[in-house]
């Protein structure tokens, strides 16, 4: 019998699209456990319910290859500060107990980089980390909690992926609401249009994930993030030019914009799920820089350009 690949949060966004990776792979069989249903089933994916904060009774009888941990309480803002450190701390905690048990030697983490906080400085890998939130503290810890499940065994393996903005089909972020605004026709800058957004599309990121944990290195740390470094103004562009070009674009003062998001959210006018401190995340870069990636040659000529391509023709043009 071939060996198990579990993924908890195997129904989220990023772990959807990891499942199909692993299912077009054929190297092993799937465990998807989370606590929401999935988005899709395909065929071959065993299916469990799973909460991560309590591993106590999920148990797995085959010999298990590979834990991928992408359950995590994330939105922000959206949940009490102590759901992010009992979801994400306590299942990094349960995680590396359940992988203890079942003799486990290999983990794949998905970490943030809400880890670095806060600031308008490039962050590498080497950055001082500095979480402002609930949520950077938690990965912060969580992170940790894998080290020390690193240090505990020579045969272990540790792969942490600090994703940047993550965008493609089934996201329902920033990104999507981006591409809602401009199909209606229009986007507002928040008081500037040089706010750096470190970005990666969702199959891109799950190549550099598989490519991580293809090195020969016991421990990989490294930032899920094209190297381009771009600007709002160059993804507004993009998408402009390539897939909404009656789409115009203005520049409005920022108390202005943050009292109209205020406004809007409260009555959400045009269905776009607009949110005050999701409008201001706009006006902060997260400026990342993937060092890691870029000195194991992972290079992403004309990045965005083909990402949304690919976005579009996944989706006949809805970017949903």
């Amino acid at each position: 019998m071939s060996e198990i690949a579990i993924v908890f949060g195997g129904s989220g966004f990023i772990g959807t699209h990891l499942i199909r990776m692993l299912v077009q792979d054929r190297a092993h069989q799937v465990i998807s456990a989370d606590l929401l249903p999935p988005r899709e089933r395909l065929q071959g994916v065993e299916y469990r319910t799973a909460d991560v904060r309590d591993l106590s009774s999920f148990s797995v009888s085959s010999p298990i290859s590979t834990i991928y941990n992408l359950a995590a309480v994330h939105t922000t803002p959206g949940h009490l500060d102590h759901e992010y450190y009992e979801a994400n701390i306590g299942g990094a905690l349960e995680i590396t107990r359940f992988a203890v048990r079942h003799g486990v030697s290999e983990i794949v983490f998905t970490s943030s980089i809400s880890v670095y906080g806060p600031g308008e400085e490039t962050k590498t890998e080497e950055s001082l980390l500095a979480p402002a939130s609930a949520y950077g503290y938690s990965k912060m810890l969580a992170e940790r909690v894998y080290r020390h499940w690193l240090d505990g065994g020579e045969s272990r393996r540790l792969v942490i992926v600090r994703p940047a903005v993550v965008f493609g089909p089934g996201e329902r972020g920033n990104f999507t609401r981006l591409a809602a605004l401009l199909k209606k026709g229009w986007f507002i800058y928040p008081g500037r249009r040089d706010t750096i957004k470190a970005c990666i599309y969702v199959d891109d990121l799950i190549e550099t994930i598989a490519f991580a944990k293809g090195q020969p290195e016991r421990f990989v740390l490294f930032n899920g993030a094209y190297p381009q470094r771009y600007s709002l103004e160059q993804i507004v562009n993009c998408f402009a030019k390539q897939h909404f070009p009656n789409a115009r674009t203005i520049v409005m003062p920022r108390q202005v914009v943050s009292l109209a998001a205020a406004l809007l959210g409260a009555v959400n006018i045009f269905e776009i799920g607009i949110h005050r401190e999701r409008v201001m995340k706009l006006v902060r870069s997260t400026d990342v820089y993937p060092v890691w990636l870029r000195s194991h040659g992972r290079e992403f000529p004309n990045a965005l350009e083909t990402a949304l391509a690919r976005w579009s023709a996944a989706t006949s043009g809805k970017f949903d």
